[in-house]
């Protein structure tokens, strides 16, 4: 593959001065899946700022990250990197809620299928999405399905 050519990814980052208060990071990628690891350690980097998270909720939200961008990409953005892939995290003294946006059309979460049932152990789709069930403390999806929230301990 060639260099990428796409905007590079631009970071947003918002502290309010009060203890006690969020800190907002916003990122945007283009919807180019080598982009992905860079997104994923700079959030992770400014998430836990000031602090040293346990391995699991380290693991936790790498994982969350990866799978939410890389389907926000292939699936949202259809890959293509004229296509912006926006990502925020709220971080609060004791919690983090990510949010990953992309302009597609969005999908029904609810049709997904399990990739842990008969019909769903040969197929490839679905396994993201389970793993962002299983690793989220909550998820939920806006009603056009092209935005995904998923809120995680901090430590």
């Amino acid at each position: 593959m060639g260099e990428l050519e796409a905007a590079p990814l631009r970071l947003c980052l918002r502290r309010s001065p009060a203890s006690g208060s969020v800190t907002s990071v916003t990122l945007q990628l283009p919807a180019d899946v080598r982009c992905v690891e860079e997104a994923v350690e700079l959030m992770a980097r400014h998430c836990f700022a000031g602090t040293t998270p346990c391995q699991r909720t380290s693991f936790r939200l790498r994982v969350l990250l990866t799978e939410a961008i890389s389907n926000s990409i292939l699936f949202g953005a259809r890959g293509d990197p004229a296509r912006r892939v926006r990502v925020e995290a709220e971080v609060g003294e004791a919690s983090i809620r990510l949010e990953v946006t992309d302009d597609g059309p969005g999908f029904d979460p609810q049709e997904v299928p399990d990739p842990t049932s008969p019909d769903g152990l040969g197929r490839a789709i679905g396994r993201g999405l389970f793993l962002i069930r299983n690793l989220a403390d909550h998820v939920e999806f806006n009603p056009q399905g092209n935005t995904i929230w998923m809120t995680l301990p901090r430590f």
